[in-house]
């Protein structure tokens, strides 16, 4: 049966996002169009939980037959917390009316960072609309305790069980570095509250901390004086690290279990997830697990959990051909089980798998890079660029690849320079006023489809947000390598986007581009608008009005400019979207006519 764009598009994806002791898991379906709660039972039985406007995350209230539920509207991103009990018989999800409020006011974010008994610690900028505050709330009272309050963008918060300890990240003052922070809830003296665990100018990331169960340490997945992420114990007042598990050819990533025994380790090979088990105390593997085929299990997609008594651990699944499932690990068997069936209405289609290159460069370096090869190729190509910057492509389902594929074109999808999962040296590669060396290996891609019996004249751009950037860039840049472009929730001026972006986001962000008071000249020189008389290619551009991140205006002003040299520029706003395209229907109305416009400028 040949590849269906719109079967592809229709098929369920799940998301696992917490498991209890008893092994109820608290799982994402967008089966009904957005992603919404579904319970997943031991005994197998599927229970929807949530049937709300817009996509919906959350997390089980531990001690309680409960979940915390974060939501938001068309896409804005700015999250609100309910409380949904689950222990009353319902007859259909719940809708908004009928959820709990805890933490509701539309005009703010407001961020589910952890979960404890009776109480959730959450993060939100209603202070000053920009700077971002941590606080405790009582699930039951709803008493509040603001714990940290000095400004900037909070991303990680893990709390002691007692919660008298908060372990935070702030962004460093390097790009893609963080900063630990140890809160003091309960200080003898002021000065004890809060505590630098690291420092801020130290070019290193710091993610997925974990307490130890005595309060003596935590466990994070850092780069700290290496390339590659390795997973380490860091002592909470002194900062010294003493690594567990390392490895000089690949990222890893550890999550501790909740009694401090056993890490869940991941290994970044190439774009595809190895996972094994470890002692906590010393590093030494216990075991490798196995997984149903070669594909990705951590970000974007949620991050493993273990349940509160560190028998399970959940997580989400995706692989080229399996849209996306819920696995669940039994640890003392050592044995990984699929709860979720996504890829069942696939039988009998063709999907691709894709292989890997490295694309050399005219400097010597070499660019990551899959290829979808299809069935019966035409000799046209679409090169699919991810965003970020700091992402990176992974073997996970893209409908929209393997339907590319489908219609005969090669599909590529490169990690150029500023991708992550290659090492720091990699993804610092294009930071801050050597942006444009990732734009230069598209054309290192572009140069190079010859030796895969491509046509160079009949190649095609496609990305979403930073991709989106990169594909008004290659066409900028580069107008006699392109001959169409497809741009997502893109870029179009540095400089607007960093002015006209969420007030919250902008500090962050200029850690990445730029600032606009220091760097102001090379970001005008390095945006695709300031060159929008060199295009030459036609443009699709999709955009959701919505957007926090990337202001609807990036559209709508090098739409404006493209249509203004007389070139085909078709531009369609959702007005129930934020940053992507997050509802199904949606998707459905865009993807098919991108499509259908690349196959009539690529033949």
């Amino acid at each position: 049966m040949a590849v269906d764009l719109a079967r592809l598009l229709g098929l369920t994806s799940w998301r696992a996002f917490d498991v209890d002791d008893a092994g109820r898991v608290l799982a994402g379906s967008d089966e009904s169009g957005s992603t919404q709660l579904v319970e997943l039972s031991p005994l197998g039985k599927n229970v929807p939980i949530t049937a709300l406007s817009g996509a919906v995350s959350g997390r089980y209230l531990p001690g309680e037959r409960a979940a915390v539920i974060q939501h938001d509207t068309g896409g804005n991103e700015r999250g609100q917390l309910s409380l949904l009990r689950l222990d009353r018989r319902r007859t259909k999800p719940a809708e908004l009316g009928e959820l709990q409020p805890l933490v509701r006011d539309s005009r703010y974010v407001h961020r589910l960072l952890d979960v404890l008994p009776g109480r959730l610690v959450y993060s939100t900028n209603r202070r000053n609309g920009v700077d971002f505050d941590v606080v405790i709330r009582s699930a039951l009272t709803g008493a509040e305790q603001v714990v940290y309050d000095r400004g900037g963008m909070v991303q990680e918060v893990v709390a002691t069980p007692d919660s008298q300890y908060l372990a935070l990240t702030l962004p460093g003052n390097k790009p893609m570095s963080d900063q630990i922070v140890r809160v003091n809830t309960m200080p003898a003296t002021e000065g004890d509250q809060v505590r630098a665990v690291t420092g801020a100018d130290r070019h290193a990331r710091c993610t997925h901390l974990r307490w130890m169960p005595d309060d003596s340490g935590l466990v994070v997945s850092t780069n700290a004086d290496r390339d590659h992420t390795g997973v380490a114990r860091i002592h909470p007042r002194t900062g010294k690290l003493t690594w567990l598990v390392t490895s000089d050819e690949h990222d890893l990533i550890g999550w501790l279990s909740p009694d401090g025994r056993t890490l869940l380790v991941h290994t970044n090979d190439d774009g595809t997830s190895r996972l094994s088990l470890h002692d906590a105390a010393t590093g030494e593997l216990r075991q490798q697990l196995r997984l149903p085929s070669d594909g990705w299990c951590t970000f974007p997609l949620p991050s493993p959990v273990w349940s509160p008594n560190s028998r399970l651990a959940v997580l989400s699944f995706s692989a080229p051909d399996q849209p996306g499932d819920v696995l669940m690990i039994d640890i003392a068997e050592g044995t990984v089980h699929k709860l979720t069936e996504s890829a069942g209405p696939l039988a009998g289609e063709r999907l691709v798998t894709p292989t890997a290159h490295r694309v050399p460069t005219p400097d010597d370096e070499r660019v990551p890079c899959f290829a979808y090869s299809p069935p019966e190729p035409t000799g046209s190509s679409v090169l699919i660029i991810h965003g970020g910057p700091e992402g990176q492509s992974v073997r996970t389902f893209s409908p929209i690849a393997q339907a590319l594929a489908a219609q005969g074109h090669t599909v590529l999808v490169p990690n150029v320079r500023g991708s992550t999962g290659y090492g720091k040296r990699w993804y610092s590669a294009d930071d801050a006023r050597e942006r444009l060396v990732s734009v230069r290996d598209l054309a290192a891609v572009h140069d190079w489809l010859g030796t895969l019996g491509l046509d160079p004249a009949r190649a095609a751009l496609w990305g979403g947000s930073y991709g989106g950037y990169m594909v008004l860039a290659g066409l900028a840049f580069q107008p006699q390598r392109w001959a169409a472009g497809v741009d997502i929730v893109g870029i179009s001026s540095l400089l607007t986007f960093l002015e006209n972006t969420s007030p919250y986001r902008r500090a962050h962000r200029e850690r990445e581009y730029g600032s606009l008071a220091a760097d102001a000249d090379f970001l005008r020189e390095a945006s695709p608008l300031t060159h929008v008389d060199e295009i030459s290619a036609p443009l699709f551009v999709i955009h959701g009005a919505n957007d926090p991140r990337v202001p609807l205006s990036e559209a709508e002003q090098v739409a404006a400019a493209v249509r203004d040299k007389g070139l085909e520029c078709d531009l369609l706003v959702y007005d129930d979207e934020g940053h992507g395209l997050a509802k199904r229907g949606n998707r459905l109305d865009a993807y098919p006519r991108a499509m259908e416009f690349l196959r009539r400028h690529l033949g």
